[in-house]
């Protein structure tokens, strides 16, 4: 009974909290282009760089923040729906939906440098630095090495065990994964190592009434290395909106002291207690008591 009692005490005390969520901090708004509709965004040298979809409108632009005007743009063939959008060095990358390709671009002069073939659907697309990360619209993250574009693996994503699908546009940043939720407002923020939700963004709220009534979904993260601030916008969406958000720095997380035992055991890098270390540790103070005993009474 106090083997029973101390183990369902440690599972209790070793779950893990809900998801915690935060909200944008709202630092500026800008104008968008409404007829645009957003699948893919990039801010690199004070521009963003947008795919749009919808067959026979999709497009790869180069917009001017302050006043949306689209300085640059490319057409993509009238069978083809553009889809989520990386840079990578000096190259542009942007999927397509079901057309199977990914375009490469000239950052500079938008001159289309070739195309890659991927089985699946494009939905979103970033690059960490070392390799691209896309999604099809399922719970996976996939990673393809950013030269050859082969699939290098995958990464199912989950939020407290349970999986996360329509992941759609993609951020990375900080050594994190933010990924758009389709027909959501919410933004997660993944570990791509484990797949694990560590945060949602609710971003309700960011247009008012009269503007969402004629917009679809939220659509598009962009991040300034400089600043360190976030663009979010969104399908049909007439503004685009500088944000803050309080995103956890797992890559900068303290380094654990050697002499906590107990804590090695019983935590992983997330800092969230696993129950398998704290009850190897409790089983076996429980059983060499329980031994001890034994032999006391044998003794006398």
């Amino acid at each position: 009974m106090i083997l029973a009692s101390c183990l369902w005490s440690t599972l209790a005390s070793a779950t893990a909290p809900p998801t915690p969520t935060i909200q944008p901090r709202l630092l500026a708004e800008y104008p968008h282009d409404p007829d645009a509709f957003t699948q893919g965004l990039v801010h690199f040298k004070g521009s963003f760089y947008e795919s749009t979809g919808l067959r026979g409108r999709s497009s790869l632009r180069r917009v001017e923040p302050a006043t949306g005007t689209v300085v640059r743009d490319v057409e993509l063939q009238g069978t083809e729906f553009g889809e989520g959008l990386a840079r990578v060095g000096d190259r542009l990358i942007q999927l397509t939906w079901q057309e199977h390709v990914a375009h490469v671009y000239d950052l500079e002069n938008f001159a289309l440098a070739g195309d890659h073939a991927y089985e699946g659907e494009g939905w979103g697309l970033c690059f960490d630095g070392h390799k691209l990360v896309m999604t099809d619209g399922g719970d996976q993250l996939f990673f393809r090495d950013p030269e050859s574009f082969e699939l290098l693996g995958s990464q199912q994503v989950t939020d407290a065990g349970v999986s996360v699908t329509q992941l759609n546009e993609l951020e990375c940043a900080y050594g994190l994964v933010l990924a758009n939720v389709w027909m959501t407002d919410s933004i997660v923020v993944i570990d791509p190592k484990t797949g694990q939700v560590l945060q949602r963004v609710d971003a309700r709220g960011l247009l008012t009434d009269a503007e969402a009534a004629s917009a679809d979904v939220l659509n598009g993260i962009a991040h300034d290395e400089t600043t360190g601030h976030f663009y979010l916008t969104g399908k049909l969406w007439p503004k685009l909106f500088e944000v803050e958000l309080d995103l956890p720095r797992t890559q900068q997380a303290p380094a654990r002291s050697p002499s906590c035992a107990m804590c090695a055991v019983g935590r992983r890098g997330d800092d969230v207690p696993l129950a398998g270390g704290w009850l190897l540790v409790l089983v076996a103070i429980v059983a060499r008591r329980f031994s001890l005993g034994g032999a006391r009474f044998r003794a006398a």
